[in-house]
């Protein structure tokens, strides 16, 4: 299997921010989470409880993966306690073909 390395991301972007994108998407145990809420977060902004029935994931997962992805500037809550959506952030957006290079890479190993 070979393996995804920062360095091997074409996109112009920062490196720091290719680094955090490799690390959350690709390094680590709950990456197909992670793109999985992503990916449905650039469809639509939702809350975590329409995230958890969409994917299929329980809502504890879902909200250890949003704070992972809030805590590295990914996503972004608007509203207060149960009415908060998210939706991923300006520094995504930024960056998101770092994120599709990423994806598409991953599906051809």
């Amino acid at each position: 299997m070979q393996t995804l390395k920062a360095r091997t991301i074409e996109a112009k972007s920062h490196l720091q921010t290719k680094i955090v994108f490799w690390v959350l998407f690709v390094g680590s145990r709950g990456r197909t989470n992670r793109i999985r809420i992503i990916s449905a977060l650039r469809k639509r902004p939702s809350n975590r409880n329409q995230l958890a029935k969409e994917l299929g994931i329980d809502y504890k997962g879902i909200q250890h993966h949003i704070k992972i992805l809030e805590r590295n500037n990914l996503v972004t809550k608007f509203g207060k306690n149960y009415g908060v959506i998210y939706c991923v952030s300006e520094l995504f957006m930024n960056n998101e073909i770092v994120f599709d290079e990423i994806v598409d890479r991953l599906k051809n190993l």
